[in-house]
């Protein structure tokens, strides 16, 4: 007979960590959502006794699709009582972390896929030669001044980057030092707000992540909230059934989401090399 431990050692594994970052519809019917757009418009000189000239503001539409998802595991009723600890609690927080980060990976592939507005490149300039980085001060203040560029609210910005890619930053005096901010980033290891965006750091996933390529560049993203949009018809969700033909309880999470760029001037992409 063998002795489990009641604390049971989940793997580690991340829970979601992109929620609210971008617009959100809930109770989708059907298998598509429509996110509206429009654009703007020029003032001109008013004339006495002619008629107005309207604006002509554009209008877009962006379509998203929605696609069915579930992360399930059965927990056997014999199994169950040869140990001394609750698995199927222990398998509602496993499927309910898979689900929520299946969720981000919806936002991140939409972000991939779209063509930014703008890109900060690779290479920064360092002593009149170009070389490449990882994530550093300058590439996010690129960023920051592509969006207050193209007239994107302060609020609401938020800066999704890799694990390795906040390392790089740490790196950086001008992000660590007080002289340069009022913060304590080494001491905790993590900086939460940079340039007026929100940081939103996640590490390797096996639904992907923030992926790089051959060259070992990392996309990043700085955006703004409505810049993106993510339609949702059945909200992330557990349930937990009895199967008599399994003699188990099937433990379920299950979403129903899409997700796509509505405004590319509210995103840019921040390409990282890493070493």
């Amino acid at each position: 007979m063998q002795l489990f431990d009641a604390e049971v050692k989940q793997a580690y594994a991340a829970t979601a960590q992109l929620t609210g970052i971008c617009r959100m519809r809930t109770g989708v019917v059907g298998s598509t959502a429509n996110f509206p757009s429009i654009g703007k418009g020029q003032a001109t000189v008013r004339t006495p006794q002619t008629d107005v000239v309207p604006l002509n503001v554009s209008t877009a539409t962006t379509a998203v699709t929605l696609t069915n998802y579930n992360a399930s595991e059965y927990s056997d009723i014999f199994d169950q009582q040869k140990v001394n600890f609750d698995e199927r609690r222990e398998l509602a927080q496993v499927v309910g972390s898979a689900i929520g980060r299946r969720q981000d990976q919806i936002l991140l592939d939409a972000l991939l896929a779209a063509s930014a507005g703008t890109t900060v490149a690779n290479t920064v300039v360092t002593s009149g030669s170009a070389a490449a980085s990882d994530l550093n001060v300058g590439k996010i203040l690129a960023a920051k001044k592509a969006l207050d560029a193209g007239n994107v609210p302060p609020s609401d910005r938020h800066l999704v980057i890799h694990a390795n890619s906040l390392s790089s930053l740490l790196g950086d005096e001008r992000a660590v030092s007080a002289d340069y901010a009022n913060i304590r980033a080494l001491v905790a290891g993590e900086i939460n707000t940079f340039a007026g965006m929100v940081v939103h750091m996640i590490g390797d996933r096996d639904e992907g992540g923030l992926t790089k390529d051959g060259s070992n560049d990392r996309t990043c993203f700085a955006l703004h909230k409505q810049s993106a949009a993510m339609a949702v018809g059945i909200m992330p969700s557990i349930e937990v059934n009895y199967v008599p033909e399994k003699t188990s309880f099937l433990v379920t999470a299950k979403l129903a989401a899409g997700a796509g760029v509505v405004d590319t001037a509210g995103l840019v992409d921040i390409t990282c090399r890493e070493s």
